[in-house]
């Protein structure tokens, strides 16, 4: 029997619920390399899949079979070709496909149908819908190469498979298309979901695959190779900088080339989608610390940065409550009566997050005396140490110096040497204006730290 340890489960069940709480009713298109089902990952990606279906997501499914095919070829003695990252498909190829196609949609809806006690399966009831939603076409000759069978997204119904999502069920797509003719062509999960979250306009497209993102290295110059085991991974790419990325980039070779996935991120963030992701399979959990924790584990393309600082508006009252109310609980700041915090929501300064508070202070001048307070300084766990309260103190420290005050003081019980390391000095609480006197609680001993402007 498990143990649940209620100081870190509370604390981390409430920090994911402002995502369960954005994504409902949101659509994801998630496609799922074959590598990741030949190494054994089905049945826990299909477990994560059902917890974010019965959070209320809409969740198409798109799966790969590049090493399924490959094994099939090689058992007829063929071997695989490639031109750009795509597969060149003759008619052994095509059988080939076909017969790893069917075996793979046989092994992925068995694994959604699991329902064994004591897994995250137990008491689920996820209904795995499919069909022909493909329109396709072949993709032709290519730098004087004939791809033969090999084909592209012409059309998808976006209508029957909208259709199918608001009726519950997941829907599974295999990289198969047909002509109007009938002719089938062998297509790839990028082409399929990509296509698909465009015409779905998806809230997001994520590729779980054997690439792990874009690597920090490739993204700080064209000449690093993109190879080296110990480069750090950029976790969010704007639009534009993944763009010039890829006109550095020599064209991809093979699908675990760089510029393959992120060319279709690109595509799809183009086309209306608003996140496109790249995840590593090799990491456990890999969809859900992508979708609940504040930097996930892979990269994300975006049409610009997500995070935002900004003054805040009547919208924000609740989600400012939300992140300041553990604070309050251990005395780390002093409760605010609601009513207030909507009164004077004009003078907080928040951090946003992918639509979600992650940081926010307050700014109270006193004319009268040339100075103000800033307080509830506050950053979520969830992002501490990334420079947030650095950027909401010199947010709020230009807001006072613009109102042509003198200084800005701080009341603290906890974080008085982070203060004083950037500059604010300790005085005595005499030194407080008369009407903020008034209000110290002598009780609390708070520390009183001003910072004086130049």
């Amino acid at each position: 029997m498990s143990l649940v340890f209620p100081h870190t489960f509370v604390p981390w069940f409430r920090a994911v619920a402002p995502y369960i709480h954005a994504y409902r009713g949101k659509t994801f298109v998630v496609g799922l390399a074959g590598e990741a089902i030949a190494a054994g990952k089905l049945t826990v990606f299909a477990q994560d899949l059902a917890i974010l279906h019965a959070m209320g997501l809409k969740l198409v499914l798109v799966h790969g079979f590049r090493p399924q095919v490959t094994e099939q070829l090689a058992l007829k003695g063929q071997v695989s070709k490639y031109h750009r990252g795509v597969r060149i498909t003759d008619a052994v190829a095509l059988d080939a496909a076909q017969e790893a196609a069917g075996q793979l949609r046989f092994e992925i809806e068995a694994a959604f149908s699991q329902g064994l006690p004591n897994t995250p399966m137990a008491n689920s009831t996820v209904r795995v819908v499919s069909g022909n939603f493909l329109t396709a076409r072949p993709v032709g000759i290519v730098d004087g190469i004939d791809f033969m069978h090999s084909g592209l997204v012409r059309r998808v119904d976006s209508v029957a498979m909208r259709s199918a999502l608001d009726s519950g069920a997941i829907v599974l797509l295999s990289p198969f298309g047909f002509s109007p003719t009938g002719e089938a062509f062998n297509l790839t999960m990028e082409d399929v979901a990509t296509s698909t979250a465009i015409a779905l306009q998806a809230d997001k497209l994520v590729f779980v695959t054997e690439v792990p993102g874009i690597a920090e290295s490739i993204t700080k110059g064209p000449n690093v190779a993109n190879t080296d085991p110990d480069a750090g991974i950029d976790t969010e790419l704007a639009l534009a900088d993944a763009k010039r990325l890829l006109t550095e980039l020599p064209p991809p070779a093979l699908p675990t080339d760089t510029a393959f996935y992120l060319q279709h991120c690109v595509k799809a963030c183009e086309g209306g989608v608003e996140r496109s992701h790249i995840l590593p399979f090799a990491t456990d959990g890999a969809l859900l610390l992508e979708v609940f924790t504040h930097d996930g584990v892979g990269t994300m393309v975006v049409d610009e940065k997500l995070e935002s600082l900004r003054e805040a508006s009547s919208d924000d009252v609740g989600g400012i409550i939300q992140l300041i109310e553990p604070f309050e609980r251990d005395g780390t700041l002093v409760r605010r009566d609601r009513h207030e915090i909507e009164r004077d929501i004009a003078n907080y300064s928040v951090v946003e997050h992918d639509g979600i508070i992650f940081g926010c202070a307050a700014l109270y001048p006193y004319p009268e005396a040339r100075t103000a307070e800033m307080a509830a300084l506050t950053v979520s766990p969830l992002s501490q140490g990334q420079g947030d309260g650095e950027r909401l103190l010199k947010r709020v420290e230009q807001r006072a110096r613009a109102m042509g005050l003198q200084s800005m003081f701080v009341l603290t019980t906890r974080t008085m040497h982070w203060f004083i390391k950037r500059g604010f000095v300790q005085v005595d609480p005499d030194w407080l204006p008369e009407a903020r006197k008034r209000k110290y609680n002598w009780d609390r001993r708070s520390q009183v730290l001003v910072k004086r402007f130049n």
